[in-house]
């Protein structure tokens, strides 16, 4: 989900309500302690230069059980970190404490925001020889070694 996106969800929202793929919440006292632009410039490793942007959110659990961010309060820090830090219109990384520091895709089931799971993944899987499709093979052009298969009259099977 891109920036504009989320500032258009908003103010249509009661609340602010983060859930996991699992179908577990945030806790509703979360904190959204960051938002920021993050730039990534590096090197894949079939050689060629890459360069992303994303905006960050970072969300974070205190003990004040109390807290409750509102969708206004939100759009407000958002608005303030556009004008002071010039973050751009960019896909949103969230940021979310589990077992260890996670971070998520967003997206808006129509009611809450959901942190989908990333993935990692071979950029330049040409070059690593990695093919992106499996190749067919018919099954009488593959060769047989007949000492490695199993035989039914071998009395293996």
């Amino acid at each position: 989900m891109r920036l504009s996106k989320i500032k258009e969800i908003l103010p249509t929202l009661e609340n602010v309500e983060f859930q996991l793929e699992n179908g577990s919440f945030v806790p509703e006292h979360f904190h959204v302690t960051e938002v920021g632009q993050i730039v990534k410039n590096f090197i894949d490793c079939g050689g060629v230069i890459r360069h992303e942007k994303a905006v960050n959110f970072q969300l974070w659990n205190a003990d004040d059980y109390q807290h409750r961010l509102k969708p206004g309060k939100l759009l407000h820090i958002i608005q303030l970190s556009e004008e002071q830090l010039g973050i751009e219109d960019s896909e949103i990384e969230v940021e979310y404490q589990g077992e260890t520091i996670g971070k998520y895709d967003l997206e808006f089931n129509g009611k809450n925001f959901v942190l989908k799971n990333k993935t990692t993944g071979c950029l330049a899987q040409e070059a690593c020889g990695i093919h992106s499709e499996k190749q067919k093979k018919n099954m009488s052009e593959l060769s047989v070694n007949p000492t490695s298969v199993c035989n039914p009259a071998s009395g293996c099977c």
